[in-house]
């Protein structure tokens, strides 16, 4: 058991550290223990969040009950539904890299032995697990759990309700008094936001990983059951350090497909794409998209969840949460059952151990009666995209689009458009200049893809984007195009009015002009200024890299 702690508070030398210490209640028998670090996300930024300072207190309880010494430290986290539709969303990619970075410099400054890490809203999560791949201390991580649906009418209600009805207003498809009530009921507790969004995708994830306790996923903020399973957490670290587990060895090839197969089964964000893309970096292991699609032909949506579906994160845990899914998966052998978890078990002995209520039909699906045959998280190439793109298809019901490209060099402007009524059916809506690099932050577009299905758009046109989506999107959405457009990818090149040809079946997705015409306007293009010329953005567009590598950020030796 390596405990890099002493290195700060043992011998004489280090009599001001531990003064110090004792300045903030620490006896000698608190500095004689390993010291494990406990991370929080809380903030009063998002609803995601704002309870993790209370989840902090029942982790470090476990800690000291199991023997160590605990020391609680928060860092950033950006609410991505507030920040969603202006300028604010460009922080919001940003945020990952920060919180992975400041977690790591809290460790390396304080000589911490072993680290929990709880997270809420969508980048806390991946930036969290980042930081553990980083660090390479024993860790585990733990989710502050969703949000408990809101009610109205005998309706279940999430933020993305609130989004679309902003579109059916605009289409004067819903008065101002039903916006304001859906307004009023959609958000009711703490917690992520409720549907299989991003913040519950990467949750879900982090149970396949198996850097996470069995069953942490899905028990709501709200319930007490989330305040137990975040002390056990903190004993399941103190229990890790003693047997020396560390990320890297559970975060290995195995175990990202694992991931990527929760991943498809649940309809997941296509935002999990980029973030386990970006651990995998971290943990030093090679994940491409090759990886995603190969998987995903094999593996059956089977969780019939919003955005695409129809329940909520409460209703799958109900049912038996993650485990059940992974039950599910285990049984036809889609996962590998014998890698390690940070219980100090394999999945498949973990699984064995978990005894799950009745299942519901509804809510998760057969495996012999899917809701797809193949996974919803799906990889795109072609002229548009050489190095690749992604669409989700839960809830999605066509496969091809082919139309007329309406091209938008910022967010806002789309988003104008739309609410103006000026995108119509048939056309492919292109947003540009928001990739990694261009926004810079590789900007969210809930806000347009909202308003179009609010509208009755949803499968009547297309969007596509070197930008992302929100968890909560649905339709026929295509982003992480690749190369962006701020360096010279050929959806820089599109004009109004090209074909665009879309087909998930082929993994297509092209623009339809002669090579002679692609050449011509590749040399008319000219490079664009940044957005921003200095601070925390423009450090981040100077290092970031293509959202097909996770768009994480790299030193310029």
């Amino acid at each position: 058991m390596e405990i890099s702690s002493r290195n700060v508070v043992s011998g004489t030398a280090r009599a001001p550290h531990r003064a110090m210490y004792k300045a903030m209640g620490l006896t000698d028998n608190d500095l004689d223990k390993p010291f494990i670090g406990v991370c929080h996300t809380g903030n009063e930024a998002t609803p995601c969040n704002i309870h993790l300072p209370r989840l902090a207190i029942r982790a470090k309880q476990g800690v000291s009950d199991a023997g160590f010494t605990p020391r609680e430290f928060s860092t950033i986290a950006v609410s991505d539904g507030i920040a969603m539709g202006h300028e604010g969303m460009k922080s919001s990619l940003v945020s990952r890299e920060v919180i992975a970075d400041s977690i790591e410099l809290m460790v390396r400054a304080h000589q911490y032995d072993g680290l929990v890490g709880i997270a809420g809203c969508d980048k806390s999560l991946p930036g969290t697990m980042m930081a553990m791949a980083r660090l390479n201390l024993p860790s585990i991580f733990v989710y502050g759990g969703t949000i408990m649906p809101g009610m109205l009418n005998g309706k279940q209600l999430t933020v993305q309700d609130v989004y679309e009805a902003v579109g059916a207003y605009d289409a004067g498809n819903l008065t101002l008094e039903a916006l304001k009530n859906i307004e009023n009921y959609a958000c009711p507790t703490a917690g992520s936001c409720g549907g299989m969004f991003t913040a519950n995708t990467m949750a879900s994830i982090s149970e396949a990983l198996g850097i996470a306790l069995p069953g942490s996923a899905s028990p709501p903020a709200e319930d007490e059951r989330r305040e137990k399973m975040v002390y056990d957490t903190g004993v399941a670290c103190v229990q890790a350090l003693k047997n020396n587990i560390r990320p890297r060895d559970i975060l290995t090839f195995e175990a990202f497909e694992n991931a990527i197969t929760i991943l498809n089964a649940i309809g997941g964000s296509t935002n999990a794409i980029l973030h386990l893309l970006a651990i995998s970096h971290e943990a030093h292991v090679k994940l491409t998209y090759d990886d995603f699609e190969r998987i995903r032909r094999k593996v059956p949506h089977i969780a019939d969840l919003k955005p695409g579906g129809m329940y909520v994160m409460n209703d799958l845990d109900k049912v038996g949460g993650v485990p059940l899914m992974l039950k599910k998966l285990l049984e036809r052998k889609l996962l590998h059952e014998n890698v390690l978890t940070i219980t100090g078990k394999t999945m498949k002995q973990n699984l064995d151990s978990i005894v799950l209520p009745p299942s519901n039909d509804d809510i998760v699906k057969p495996m012999a009666n899917p809701l797809h045959n193949t996974g919803t998280a799906v990889i795109l190439r072609g002229s548009l995209a050489p190095d690749g793109a992604v669409v989700k298809m839960s809830g999605v019901k066509i496969t091809k689009f082919t139309g007329r490209a309406k091209c938008f060099d910022r967010e806002e402007l789309a988003f104008d458009a739309v609410s103006k009524g000026e995108i119509k059916e048939g056309d492919v809506v292109v947003i540009r200049y928001e990739g990694p690099k261009g926004g810079p932050g590789m900007r969210e577009m809930l806000a347009v893809t909202a308003a179009l299905v609010g509208q009755g758009l949803g499968e009547k046109v297309a969007m596509v984007t070197d930008g992302r989506f929100s968890g909560a999107t649905r339709g026929f959405m295509i982003g992480h195009v690749a190369p962006e457009a701020y360096v010279g990818g050929n959806i820089a090149l599109v004009k109004d009015g090209d074909t665009i040809e879309i087909d998930t079946e082929t993994n297509k997705i092209d623009l339809h002009i002669t090579p002679d015409e692609m050449e011509n306007r590749r040399k008319a293009w000219k490079p664009r200024k940044p957005n921003y010329e200095s601070g925390a953005l423009a450090k981040y567009a100077s290092l970031v890299g293509s959202a097909a590598q996770g768009a994480v950020t790299s030193p310029i030796w």
